[in-house]
């Protein structure tokens, strides 16, 4: 199972990312191996669109779960159609680090 977590930074001590579409980077978790890897997310800056261009980077990805803290309803609706389970997390004080933790215990 693949996981993203929306993130401000491209590393585990990065600040978790409220923001689904204009997240800065995406960390993208292995559930099965516990690895992880950062992608930027090109559409950060687009005048509109990127939540529906970020959910499908997720599918590209192979992502089955995404964390955030909001989605557009676009988003909402791509990654319904694709199965893919969202997860609502409104504490902007975690860290990357924090949220891989939690899921992995």
């Amino acid at each position: 199972m693949k996981t993203i977590i929306s993130s401000t930074g491209n590393n585990a001590a990065s600040p978790f990312d409220l923001r689904f579409g204009r997240a800065g980077w995406f960390c993208l978790l292995d559930e099965e191996t516990g690895q992880t890897s950062y992608f930027k997310n090109e559409y950060q800056d687009t005048g509109h669109g990127a939540g529906i261009r970020a959910a499908e980077k997720a599918i590209e990805l192979g992502a089955t779960k995404v964390i955030s803290g909001d989605f557009g309803p676009k988003a909402k609706e791509l990654l319904d159609k694709f199965n893919i389970q969202m997860v609502i997390l409104t504490d902007d004080t975690r860290t990357i680090h924090d949220i891989v933790h939690k899921i992995r215990n």
